[in-house]
């Protein structure tokens, strides 16, 4: 498994736990981590990766929490199941707000997907998919020309 697969998986754990206790505070939140880092991730996972990525999610949780609503407006933010809440936060802030040198848009997307395949329910995958995707075709499909022009 890729590092950094086991990275953003350690980051859905925390965010996870964070959102079960109502407590998105970057201290508590570090400390949720580093024990799961030293308990789960045997060495695999990416940590400033992981680190940078926890953090700023937590901070731009408010923002990534209404672009959220406004993509899935059918699904209230505290019905959406909350792995399927904090996979969206992941792949919402690798998508708008993360390096697209460093991680491609349509590579945030099928991240998130097999996350929440791998941790969320029956549909899990399909619902990330969808609202992942809209958000992505909104912005123009960012990155999309790139793989055209490298599978030419």
């Amino acid at each position: 498994m890729a590092s950094r697969h086991v990275s953003r998986a350690l980051v859905l754990q925390t965010l996870f736990e964070c959102d079960m206790q109502s407590a998105f505070v970057e201290e508590s939140a570090r400390n949720i981590f580093e024990r799961d880092l030293k308990d789960f991730s045997r060495g695999t996972a990416d940590v400033p990766f992981a680190e940078n990525l926890l953090r700023n999610v937590i901070g731009k949780k408010s923002e990534l929490d209404a672009v959220m609503v406004k993509a899935a407006p059918e699904w209230p933010l505290d019905h959406i199941a909350p792995i399927d809440r904090n996979v969206l936060r992941i792949g919402l802030y690798e998508l708008l707000f993360g390096d697209r040198n460093e991680v491609p848009p349509k590579v945030a997307l099928n991240e998130s997907i097999e996350l929440a395949k791998s941790y969320g329910g029956d549909t899990s995958g399909k619902f990330v998919n969808g609202v992942l995707g809209s958000v992505y075709r909104s912005l123009g499909e960012p990155g999309k020309e790139d793989a055209e022009e490298s599978s030419v």
